[in-house]
C-alpha cells in the first residue's frame, strides 16, 4: 500500500521535481553506502529500497519526457 502511495506522488511531479527526487535519493545512497562502510548501518533494507526509489523516479522521468516529444 505504501509503494503504491508513493508511486502515485512520483507520477505526479514535474520533470524538474523528478531530477531534484533522484538526486535527493542519490545523496541518501552515498550516506548509506558510507554508513554501511563504517559500520553504522542499521537499517540495511533501505539500501536496496533506495537504490529501487532511484530507478523508479528515472523511468517515469524518462516516461514523460518520451510523452513530451511524441
Amino acid at each position: 500500500m505504501k509503494s503504491k502511495q508513493r508511486l502515485s506522488d512520483i507520477k505526479a511531479m514535474t520533470e524538474d521535481q523528478l531530477n531534484d527526487e533522484v538526486l535527493k535519493l542519490k545523496k541518501e545512497q552515498f550516506n548509506l553506502r558510507f554508513q554501511r562502510a563504517t559500520g553504522q548501518l542499521e537499517n540495511t533494507s533501505r539500501v536496496r529500497v533506495v537504490r529501487r526509489d532511484i530507478a523508479r523516479t528515472k523511468t517515469i522521468a524518462a516516461h514523460k519526457r518520451a510523452e513530451k516529444q511524441g
